[in-house]
């Protein structure tokens, strides 16, 4: 095993240590920026720092919303018949005049193994049914970082 000895330096502005790491220590390892480092006590007075496999890092968390939304309708009834108007949005009957978004409410929530991910994606989705999981995870899940692209 390779070993390097590294100064550490003091951030200015917060007092925080940091460990600089060069391009050399980089091509040695393998490791990229943002890749999760964990530092290892060897017991001897030494640490290994190292690559975090990312299956101990994350999670997949299925999150179960309910979105709510204000409608109105804009109905003509005889005069005096106001309530009329309830009965034809009741059923159906009526064109939307409009509608806005007021949000979701987070309803449930529970950790979910990826395998079991794909598996409700599937159920769920189904003309996706038949796509790699690349797509599938390109399409409907959200990696950590990831921002919904509008």
């Amino acid at each position: 095993m390779n070993s390097t000895v590294v100064t550490l330096v003091t951030d200015p502005e917060t007092g925080d240590l940091i460990l600089p790491l060069n391009d050399e220590i980089f091509s040695e390892t393998g490791w990229e920026i943002g890749d999760t480092l964990e530092w290892v006590d060897q017991k001897d007075g030494s640490w290994v720092l190292r690559k975090k496999d990312m299956e101990d890092v994350t999670e997949w968390v299925l999150v179960e919303c309910i979105s709510t939304f204000r409608e109105r309708y804009m109905v003509e009834v005889p005069k005096g018949k106001a309530d009329w108007a309830l009965d034809t949005v009741t059923m159906n009957e009526a064109k939307e005049f409009s509608q806005k978004h007021l949000g979701e409410t987070i309803v449930s929530h529970r950790v979910m193994s990826e395998e079991d991910a794909f598996e409700l994606c599937d159920n769920e989705n189904d003309y996706a049914k038949n796509w790699n999981k690349e797509m599938k995870m390109n399409a409907f899940f959200t990696k950590e970082g990831e921002k919904k692209d509008y």
